[in-house]
């Protein structure tokens, strides 16, 4: 199996997660792949990703024949591959729990990333209002997972999804400060990070950045970031 991916993806990192966690990680090859997050889309930069994916976006998994993309297809598959403790619990309350954390870790991946593409944009042309509706969505998510965050022993899908959206937030929105007065959420955080799955595919060093707020703080984070996620 290959695993096209970027290696400060979230999603990324969400199926490589499930993979160790389902013993399955040697049986996968990583591809290093250019999203091109900053070039048109009609350009060679992409033709490996349009060959295998429509939507031009990682992780996409090849195997064999199939073609897999989005991060919850290909957990999905992946879960279905080995035995083991199952990611996505049989139906049932504790099934619907792991999809709607995975859900709402997914909400706030997705408006992290589109909070890095504004922040990327010329001072200028950066969409204040935008940048606060898509935190707003982060921190709204953030109170809802405190409130009820994953047991010692769930260590499923959703569990799996808000670890890596919290390892993502320490990497690149240092300036959020997410685990203030969100003690339940921080602890749960904090006591899983040296879990293997977790150190085996951490993206490297936080880098806390200076708040966007100010056009000063936009230019200092977009300084600090690369394009890749």
């Amino acid at each position: 199996m290959e695993l096209l991916y970027t290696p400060f993806s979230p999603f990324a990192r969400k199926v490589r997660v499930v993979a160790h966690e389902k013993r399955l990680s040697e049986q996968i090859e990583l591809v290093l792949t250019e999203v091109g997050t900053h070039v048109p889309l009609c350009t060679p930069v992409h033709d490996q990703l349009a060959a295998v994916t429509p939507l031009l976006k990682v992780p996409v998994l090849i195997d064999g024949a199939e073609r897999l993309y989005d991060s919850r297809v290909i957990c999905e598959y992946l879960d279905g591959l080995s035995d083991g403790p199952r990611m996505f619990p049989e139906p049932g309350p504790r099934r619907w729990r792991a999809l709607r954390r995975q859900a709402t870790a997914d909400g706030i991946m997705d408006a992290a990333i589109l909070c890095r593409f504004e922040q990327a944009r010329p001072v200028e042309r950066t969409w204040d209002e935008w940048l606060s509706a898509q935190t707003r969505r982060i921190l709204l998510a953030l109170d809802t997972l405190d409130r009820a965050p994953p047991s010692a022993d769930e260590f499923d899908i959703g569990a799996v999804s808000v670890a890596c959206a919290l390892g993502y937030l320490d990497f690149r929105f240092g300036y959020l400060g997410w685990r203030a007065g969100r003690i339940s959420l921080a602890r749960w955080f904090d006591a899983l990070r040296s879990r293997a799955s977790m150190q085996e595919t951490n993206p490297g060093p936080s880098l806390p950045l200076t708040s966007p707020s100010s056009s000063k703080g936009a230019a200092a984070a977009r300084r600090r970031t690369t394009s890749r996620g």
